[in-house]
């Protein structure tokens, strides 16, 4: 009894280790976003108080609220479409059987690999072709284009393991199939559907790469590349404690959303592991 206690200690080490090292990394950054660039500089936070100012800065001289509240609309219609393109998708090679299923299957999880390095000069140009550059729908699409297949992966375990019972028994009261996939089917799988949100939400609100090819002005710049134009700048100007305090701006909403959330994530992912 008293050696398995031991190894379960000695287990314990190394995921303390790792969260005392984030809390101390989170804390510094915390800190530092309400300091001054000396304080930062001399190891003296919050020395003279906490300043408001780098924040209010952004926002005033910066307009990073309109940057803002552009990553808060390409993040919630990506995450709305994602899950109604890849909802239906997956309920039909989740409980359906046809001819072609298996590699219909092997092609989602194939995309899974693709690299979106290698297919964003193609969806330039296609976009170029249909005129779509440089608007927000723009990159909306994009969002919901390269994270369909992640969706219909996650999603079609959890319709897997609903007991196709419940979709005969809605046949005999006269429910119909859609009537059935949507007033039965999609409540029963919400952990997999909120799973699949907080991802996308994550993924999303965090991208840097298409969002730099796609959204090529100023007026539908996300978070993530102001962040980058106010570092750059900051940084030629000295101004730290700005840098800090826009770096928490981009990281706080994702963290509040994990914060409150992540209990769902793990019995998400456990409940769609699960086929019947």
């Amino acid at each position: 009894m008293r050696h398995n206690k031991t190894i379960r200690a000695v287990a314990y080490i190394p995921l303390v280790s790792w969260l005392l090292f984030t809390l101390v990394l989170f804390g510094y950054t915390f800190l530092a976003s309400f300091s001054t660039t000396r304080e930062i500089f001399t190891n003296r936070l919050l020395q003279s108080g906490f300043h408001f100012s780098n924040y209010t800065n952004l926002f005033e001289l910066e307009n990073i609220g309109r940057y803002f509240l552009n990553s808060v609309i390409y993040t919630s219609a990506a995450c709305f479409g994602i899950v109604a393109v890849a909802a239906p998708a997956a309920y039909i090679l989740g409980r359906v059987t046809f001819r072609g299923k298996r590699l219909i299957d092997t092609m989602f999880i194939s995309a899974l690999s693709i690299p979106g390095l290698l297919i964003s000069i193609p969806l330039f140009s296609l976009f170029v072709m249909l005129k779509l550059t440089g608007s927000i729908l723009t990159l909306v699409l994009i969002y919901i284009f390269t994270n369909v297949p992640f969706g219909v992966f996650l999603l079609t375990g959890f319709f897997s393991s609903i007991p196709k019972e419940l979709e005969e028994s809605a046949a005999i009261d006269g429910c119909g199939p859609i009537k059935a996939f949507i007033r039965i089917i999609m409540p029963i799988a919400q952990p997999g559907i909120l799973t699949l949100t907080i991802f996308n939400f994550m993924s999303v609100w965090n991208d840097y790469f298409f969002a730099l090819i796609f959204a090529n002005n100023e007026k539908t710049h996300t978070l993530a590349l102001a962040l980058q134009s106010i570092v750059n700048g900051y940084a030629n100007t000295g101004n730290y404690a700005g840098i800090f305090a826009a770096s928490m701006i981009v990281f706080l909403p994702t963290f509040i959303l994990y914060l409150f959330v992540s209990g769902k994530i793990v019995s998400g992912i456990t409940i769609g592991s699960v086929k019947g």
